[in-house]
């Protein structure tokens, strides 16, 4: 009698739970296929018209401009948008994106820099390089697996190339050599819990084999999903059908093959899914929180387990010309090495803080003074003697006790420096006028034709949906909950349904 209760109980739950999570099920799968293959699909864009207002360019917000580059008589900016010049101190703007691959993903610069009389840009998909006066951008091959740029900087007459994994520099920009860093002092081969659970949710973790399973896991999700929506709806219609006296024989059929894929493809895969599952809940907060800072050793044999101390973890570059060394800043904080890059890397003793999402800005304002900027804020950093003070307020910086947000009041996104004035650019509010008492909103208007031809990447947008931020407009900031929520009525769904076959179908199938 008990275990007759327990599976009417857990069919009910299943059934219920498993018809309001079914769509959201399908959208996380066939983004999360999306994003795992950024370079197939980054031709494709989708129209910021058809997406909720907050994703509308608002004043250059939206990471839509992460900087700037001056010559003689133009001033470029760039970012999310592409390139852009203007020859008339930012009245107008000229389309300055020819040659780059189509689609607005291929167009999403990091830094671009003048080296003997070529713009070389670093983007999401390459380096590309440019005469000032005519021609297109073409793209330079480049001696690394992964083309990624991460920064672009300049060293006397070298062009110095940072990849997420190593550097590279040049002193012709056709011919790169690849420098691999020296580990750090103290290096312990460890990796964040934080990117193990990234590369596992991805299957990347396991390399090509590995998203393909997970490609494979978002496609039966959508299996289970469609099947397990028809079972829910075809009794119904079965019913309605024999009410009108119509033969159902076909339909009893149908119904009952779709159950029985349903089920197997349920017990087949219920494990990856359910791991996969648990690794996604985590990699958005709160959840985040308990896994941000942990460090774990490496998985032998996993594409995490590289003989290169800086794996995916590099993040900007600056050569101090003064004190004749570099600054690299880091996923695991900045770090300073000496001109030969041949001793270990040295950890700044002292550092202003960075959000997990990298650091934005690294600009000179002085000598041995640095304005740091990223998610976390913005701050004034002098590396000759340690000392840290926030940006707009001058006090001086006291690390927390106790863990923070990690988007702070001043998101910074971007910097522009141009005819004597500079601009900093908030992720939310856009561009804001530095050194004024106000935040004074005096950048140009975005035209309209910038707005046309900066669409979003179908890459962002399933990440925006991924990550659920899609449903902010919906949910204000509850969003955030949106992602542990949907897990865990994920896993409810397939633990319940797993243990019905187990009770049920599988002792039928024997």
């Amino acid at each position: 009698m008990k275990k007759s209760r327990a599976i009417k109980f857990f069919k009910k739950f299943h059934k219920w739970l498993a018809v309001i999570i079914a769509v959201i099920a399908i959208l996380f799968a066939a983004s999360g296929i999306v994003m795992n293959h950024r370079q197939t699909f980054s031709s494709i864009n989708i129209s910021r018209n058809l997406l909720p207002e907050n994703y509308t360019y608002s004043n250059w917000n939206l990471s839509g401009v992460r900087g700037s580059f001056n010559t003689s008589d133009a001033c470029f900016i760039y970012g999310n948008i592409g390139i852009w010049k203007s020859n008339d101190k930012l009245k107008t703007f000229e389309d300055f994106n020819q040659g780059f691959p189509k689609g607005i993903d291929n167009r999403k610069i990091y830094s671009v820099k003048q080296f003997q009389s070529t713009l070389f840009a670093g983007t999401h998909m390459g380096l590309f390089k440019r005469s000032l006066t005519n021609g297109t951008w073409e793209k330079i091959n480049l001696p690394v697996q992964k083309e990624r740029i991460a920064d672009l900087e300049l060293k006397g007459n070298q062009l110095l190339v940072l990849t997420r994994h190593y550097l590279l520099q040049s002193s012709d920009g056709i011919e790169f050599e690849k420098i691999q860093l020296p580990e750090p002092v103290d290096y312990k081969r460890e990796t964040g819990l934080f990117n193990t659970f990234w590369e596992l949710h991805s299957g990347e973790l396991f390399g090509l084999t590995g998203k393909l399973l997970v490609d494979l896991l978002g496609l039966v999700t959508i299996l289970l999903s469609v099947t397990g929506l028809l079972h829910f709806f075809l009794p119904k219609w079965i019913r309605r059908k024999k009410k009108q006296n119509k033969p159902v024989t076909n339909t009893v059929s149908f119904k009952k093959k779709n159950l029985h894929w349903h089920n197997v493809a349920g017990y087949v895969f219920v494990l990856f899914l359910v791991i996969n599952t648990f690794s996604g809940m985590h990699l958005r907060p709160p959840l985040l929180i308990a896994i941000a800072n942990k460090q774990v050793g490496i998985i032998p044999g996993t594409h995490l387990d590289s003989p290169n101390p800086w794996f995916d973890k590099l993040r900007r570059i600056y050569w101090d010309s003064t004190n004749r060394r570099y600054l690299f800043s880091t996923s695991d904080g900045f770090y300073f090495a000496d001109e030969t890059l041949t001793k270990k890397l040295v950890p700044a003793p002292s550092q202003p803080p960075v959000s997990v999402m990298g650091c934005n800005l690294l600009e000179p304002v002085g000598e041995n003074q640095l304005m740091v900027g990223s998610f976390s804020g913005m701050y004034l950093w002098n590396i000759r003697n340690g000392m840290v003070s926030d940006f707009f307020s001058g006090q001086a910086y006291q690390a927390p006790e106790e863990m923070t947000r990690p988007i702070g009041v001043d998101a910074v996104a971007g910097f522009v420096q141009t005819g004597g004035k500079s601009w900093w650019f908030d992720y939310s509010r856009g561009a804001i006028e530095m050194n004024t008492d106000t935040n004074k909103l005096t950048f140009p208007e975005m035209p309209d034709e910038l707005r046309k031809a900066a669409p979003m990447s179908l890459w962002n947008v399933s990440l925006e949906i991924h990550t659920g931020r899609i449903f902010e407009n919906l949910l204000g900031m509850f969003y955030i909950l949106f992602v542990p929520i949907a897990g865990i009525c994920i896993l409810l769904v397939l633990l319940s349904g797993f243990f019905i076959w187990w009770l049920v179908y599988r002792k039928k199938r024997k």
